[in-house]
């Protein structure tokens, strides 16, 4: 299975955003951190990570990118329980049992924006409109053939 995982091509991750993912951490799209904020709480850094922002499930910090690798069924199972606690401690959650199906939800959701090739970068664009958050996803997919030294390596866990 392909599931998205964070990636830094710089350091400006921890300039723009309150708390920045770790590299390498597994991601979520992260939408449902903004549900309740109204259009005036979107401003600086809280702006920044509904704008671009991919949720990562170890620091539940932000990063702007996220590439495409493979995960086995423990880790992800293993992102889904994060999940789950992460909607219990932050958001209220009555408990995991009550929490797992919408964590699973999110971890499913994300798995299916990862039909590319591995090693394929995502970006997200957010908007709040009328009708609620909408998200917009790119991609950026690797070179068939290096023609040039590779800009960024994956490492795996």
């Amino acid at each position: 299975m392909r599931f998205p995982k964070t990636i830094r091509l710089d350091n400006s991750d921890p300039q723009v955003f309150d708390r920045a993912a770790g590299p390498a951490e597994w991601a979520v799209s992260g939408a449902f951190a903004f549900a309740d904020l109204q259009d005036d709480a979107l401003t600086g850094k809280t702006k920044q990570a509904f704008a671009n922002g991919f949720l990562g499930t170890s620091s539940f910090g932000w990063s702007t990118f996220v590439c495409v690798a493979e995960i086995s069924a423990s880790a992800f199972e293993d992102v889904i329980i994060a999940v789950a606690d992460h909607f219990v401690t932050v958001y209220g959650a009555p408990d995991r049992a009550a929490a797992l199906p919408r964590a699973r939800e999110e971890a499913e959701f994300a798995a299916g924006l990862c039909d590319h090739p591995v090693n394929t970068l995502l970006c997200v664009e957010r908007s709040l409109t009328n009708a609620g958050i909408v998200e917009r996803f790119r991609t950026v997919r690797p070179a068939p053939e290096p023609s040039h030294a590779p800009i960024w390596q994956i490492v795996e866990d």
